[in-house]
């Protein structure tokens, strides 16, 4: 058995790990911009104005994200948000993402679309109820999907 054969038995928790990183960061970013958790940087948003859909969006998809519920959905609606927000905000103000804050952005986005197309992994939500459905013990590997 080769050394990658040996690592990919990990795929399903690394994958979940990456998923509720991302999405606790993510909260993060949308707790700030509704209710001035942990911090209040751009300061608290009314809901009607661009930066506050954001913040609503940002807070729900985090949550779903962390808890491996409506994975894809919520990580295809977070991809699309954060491309929208380099592009709208980011990418005028200089070509470089270094340069113009918007490396963060692209990572969320990006991030968001692997999960789109891997699901979320190993402690979700959704292998839970899958499992649950089924009659079967909740497996890592049936959790991929």
């Amino acid at each position: 058995m080769s050394q990658s054969a040996d690592l990919s038995r990990y795929q399903p928790y690394l994958l979940a790990a990456l998923r509720i990183v991302a999405g606790v960061l993510f909260l993060s970013h949308g707790l700030a911009k509704l209710v001035g958790f942990p911090v209040a940087p751009p300061g608290i948003q009314p809901l009607t104005s661009l930066f506050g859909v954001g913040a609503v969006i940002e807070t729900v998809t985090g949550i779903l994200v962390i808890l491996g519920l409506f994975t894809r959905p919520a990580a295809f609606v977070a991809a699309g948000q954060m491309a929208v927000a380099y592009w709208m905000f980011h990418a005028p103000q200089n070509f470089y993402p270094a340069a113009n804050g918007g490396d963060a952005a692209i990572l969320f986005c990006f991030v968001f679309l692997y999960m789109v197309a891997a699901g979320p992994g190993a402690f979700s939500l959704e292998s839970l109820f899958r499992s649950s459905a089924s009659g079967a013990a909740p497996l890592a590997s049936r959790s991929r999907s």
